[in-house]
């Protein structure tokens, strides 16, 4: 009798332990012990997740990474007393916009400059709008005698002039102050008299290696017209003359530079063609843990050479905020400065050249291969910046031989950056090889009348970033602002791959146009891939980072002609708020 009630409590006692074990381990994994930091609810939660638009009806954070996307009710389960639930009201949440390509040190580094811009980011419609801005500037500022003055963002294709401003018409500014005024495109410049006199620049100098000094060949004067190499050096010669800044002064204006991307909604920010000062200036920041968003910088080749071996141990892998995606090499020049590398020539020839003009690259085929050889042998991908069709060929071509040399493997992802000058013949290469396209539709909105009217004419015009037959072709491609020569504006970006709608209202290329989701895959999940971080951002997806933007409106359900004007409400970098609008 007394062995069988041992027995019964002997069972009940192992029931007793399994009923408590059990309830040790479901409350150890139950919703009370993962309470969320934030739930997102009541709004369109798009995921990027797919071919086609998927939506879930909320969204989890904790410690800046996203647990969960789904319905609602299982959300709010979640819910803790510390809980943040934030109420969209309707608006739009989907992953923060990666930068697939801009300049955010020389965003930042020339902020204190004139601002030359015209419509719709600016007001220089004219060069006597220009001249005006640069003496208002002079002014405003108290710049003494002597000291450079420098301005930025001028447009020949949208002043009323469509030219360039001459060193003689900048005199008429400032003859006791050397000025130089950099183009919206970033690749020339004019410097007016003052400046070329303290270069010791005359018309018999001979142009640098890739650069040219512009010269009215009937005069025989200097336009003041400095391209490529020749205006990379004028800068660097300006810059030399200006009151030095402390490393202070230089992380607040980058960190001033980086709340504008994030009031555009981006989280990951790029640094295209950094050199050596600025790369620095970066890893300082990021040393001190001053910066917030992700860096991925691309070292421009030619001034990093000899420092590749050092930067390879931040390739492709973060120190905290900072990183090396790539190295950059720039073949050619711009296709609506007219420095661009054609296989035919421009519809107006630029400045000082003949008719037949068809632009040049900036390397010679040989130095072009030994660089892109150079940086495949270290291990890390290529960038190359490529605008003109000519320049295309010549980086396909070389791309193609790296890869059967087998220096170009499958596990690198290079990009040939801008490709806008694109023949139909040279878009299935870019599968065929390997390698990606990072496109620029803007140029469709801001220049496509110029493109139409002085640089290619209709057929060429018609086919510059090709995205739809990008899409037909099987290739994964981004999208990009290339900041500063447009603000880091993604959604207008968006909007020009939609529309292809010029300013006069011309469509450029109406059978290019994508569909407003597509759009939005590449400037995120597609662009995560390019910097071989889809594992972690570019979709709302569990274990990924918290990096969100909160939009008033939804892209995909507007009017696509209104896509530019919605509004980035809110940014969030690893769960956290960079950005509000007031």
């Amino acid at each position: 009798m007394i062995n069988q009630i041992t027995k019964h409590y002997l069972n009940f006692s192992q029931l007793l332990t399994v009923f408590f074990t059990s309830l040790i381990l479901y409350s150890c994994t139950s919703p009370k012990n993962e309470r969320a930091d934030t739930i997102y609810i009541n709004g369109d939660i798009l995921t990027m997740t797919g071919d086609n638009a998927n939506y879930v009806e909320a969204l989890i954070v904790r410690d800046g990474k996203i647990t969960f996307a789904g319905d609602k009710k299982t959300a709010m389960s979640y819910k803790g007393d510390s809980t943040q639930v934030i109420d969209l009201k309707g608006k739009m949440l989907m992953p923060g916009f990666i930068d697939a390509h801009g300049h955010v040190t020389q965003a930042a580094s020339f902020s204190f400059a004139a601002d030359l811009a015209p419509e719709p980011y600016g007001k220089v419609m004219s060069i006597p709008d220009l001249q005006k801005a640069l003496k208002e500037y002079i002014h405003k500022n108290n710049i003494p005698s002597g000291m450079p003055v420098v301005g930025n963002g001028y447009d020949d294709a949208i002043m009323k002039e469509h030219r360039h401003p001459t060193a003689q018409e900048l005199d008429e500014v400032s003859s006791v102050n050397p000025i130089y005024i950099l183009h919206a495109s970033g690749h020339m410049g004019v410097a007016n008299t003052r400046l070329l006199n303290d270069m010791k620049i005359s018309y018999d100098t001979p142009d640098p290696e890739g650069g040219v000094i512009g010269k009215n060949t009937e005069s025989k004067i200097l336009t003041g017209k400095m391209q490529e190499n020749a205006n990379i050096n004028t800068l660097l010669f300006v810059m030399s003359k200006l009151p030095k800044s402390t490393e202070e002064d230089k992380i607040k204006g980058l960190l001033n530079a980086e709340k504008e991307w994030f009031a555009n909604g981006q989280t990951t920010i790029c640094d295209g063609r950094s050199i050596p000062e600025n790369i620095g200036l970066v890893m300082a920041a990021n040393k001190k843990g001053l910066l917030k968003g992700d860096y991925i910088v691309l070292p421009d080749y030619d001034t990093n050479i000899n420092g590749l071996d050092s930067l390879k141990k931040y390739y492709r892998k973060y120190d905290n905020h900072f990183k090396i995606g790539a190295i950059k090499m720039t073949f050619d020049g711009s296709p609506q400065g007219k420095s661009a590398w054609l296989t035919k020539p421009y519809l107006v020839p630029p400045d000082g050249e003949e008719i037949g003009f068809k632009g040049h690259g900036i390397y010679s085929h040989k130095a072009a291969y030994d660089g892109l050889k150079n940086i495949l042998s270290h291990g890390m991908q290529a960038h190359i910046h490529c605008n003109g069709d000519a320049a295309i060929d010549e980086g396909l071509n070389l791309m193609d031989t790296l890869k059967k040399e087998g220096l170009l493997t499958s596990d690198m992802r290079c990009v040939l950056i801008h490709s806008q000058v694109c023949r139909p013949d040279q878009v299935p290469r870019f599968k065929q090889i390997g390698i990606m396209p990072s496109w620029f539709p803007t140029h469709c909105y801001l220049w496509g009348d110029w493109y139409l009217s002085s640089v290619l004419g209709k057929e060429r015009g018609s086919h510059i970033s090709p995205l739809k037959e990008g899409l037909d072709n099987g290739i994964r491609f981004t999208i990009h602002h290339d900041a500063p020569v447009t603000p880091p504006d993604l959604l207008t970006a968006v909007y020009a791959a939609v529309n292809r709608k010029t300013r006069s209202g011309i469509i450029l290329g109406p059978d290019q146009r994508i569909s407003p989701y597509e759009a939005l895959k590449a400037i995120t999940i597609n662009a995560a891939w390019q910097w071989s971080e889809e594992n972690e951002k570019g979709s709302l997806e569990k274990g990924k980072k918290a990096d969100l933007v909160i939009l008033d409106k939804n892209p995909l359900k507007v009017d696509p002609l209104t896509i530019k004007e919605i509004k980035v409400m809110e940014t969030f970098k690893n769960g956290q708020s960079v950005f509000k609008r007031n």
